[in-house]
């Protein structure tokens, strides 16, 4: 049995099936862990939840900040973006079904020395106070509560993490964290309009995984494409940006072996 490791699909279904047959992946062997952000940019967000769906016994996925949107799209709590590709997947005769199951995954994975999370972790968290800012988050997420908390995360684009903060602004700083952090300052407050690869960070932007302590678990995440893949000293860089026409990358945990698809050449 293998665990194999995958960077942002974003509806790219077409190289998410390319690389699943370069990687010899079975269903009835093998086990998929996502990153997150499985929709959106690309052609096929349906067929992609599809997939991951009825797949779900050996696929374990984490809520990206793209996963999000499209789960407020569908409850009518914030207008389309540029660049949404959602429309099939909302016009969809199963997409509350789909959406549903999707708002559902967790925030943090855990295994062992293993844990993945779509974007990364504030520098002032312990592992084990993000993984119960993460279960706060999910037990709201999976509650009747559920859109009226979005609706007041997505009224707060900004909002930055601080130990001062309390309530639904404390829970909203922290799901910004977990699904958009790239890099951040020392206090960690977010460096929200930076997206670009660290080297051209602005001064005092530090990349998020660069200020967490040693021996810490290894760190599987996402969401920043401009990074690519990267091995880092304690995490896997995983968003190779497929959607953006690059590639798209599988990591085989046991060995660290890596495989990549190229984008279709009509991606966006």
């Amino acid at each position: 049995m293998a665990t194999f490791v995958i960077g942002d699909i974003h509806g790219c279904l077409r190289e998410f099936r390319e690389l699943l047959e370069r990687v010899r992946f079975s269903t009835t062997r093998d086990r998929l862990w996502l990153v997150g952000d499985l929709v959106n940019g690309g052609p096929d967000s349906l067929g992609v939840l599809r997939w991951v769906r009825r797949h779900h016994r050996v696929v374990t996925c984490v809520l990206g900040n793209h996963d999000l949107y499209a789960v407020a799209r569908f409850a009518g709590i914030i207008d389309k973006k540029k660049r949404d590709t959602l429309k099939r997947l909302l016009a969809a005769s199963d997409a509350e079904e789909l959406l549903e199951w999707l708002r559902r995954r967790p925030l943090i994975h855990q295994r062992g020395g293993h844990l993945m999370v779509h974007a990364g972790l504030a520098p002032q968290w312990s592992v084990p106070l993000a993984k119960g800012l993460a279960r706060e988050l999910e037990s709201i997420l999976e509650s009747p509560q559920a859109f009226a908390f979005l609706r007041r995360y997505f009224r707060k684009p900004k909002l930055s993490w601080s130990g001062k903060l309390r309530g639904k602004e404390r829970l909203c700083a922290a799901l910004r964290v977990l699904t958009m952090i790239r890099t951040c300052r020392p206090s960690g407050a977010l460096c929200h309009d930076f997206s670009g690869p660290p080297e051209e960070a602005p001064p005092k932007c530090i990349p998020w995984y660069q200020l967490r302590p040693e021996g810490e678990p290894t760190y599987y995440f996402g969401h920043w494409a401009a990074l690519g893949y990267r091995a880092l000293p304690n995490a896997f860089a995983l968003d190779s940006g497929c959607v953006w026409g690059n590639h798209l990358t599988a990591l085989r945990r046991r060995d660290g072996a890596v495989f990549k698809v190229d984008a279709a050449p009509d991606a966006p």
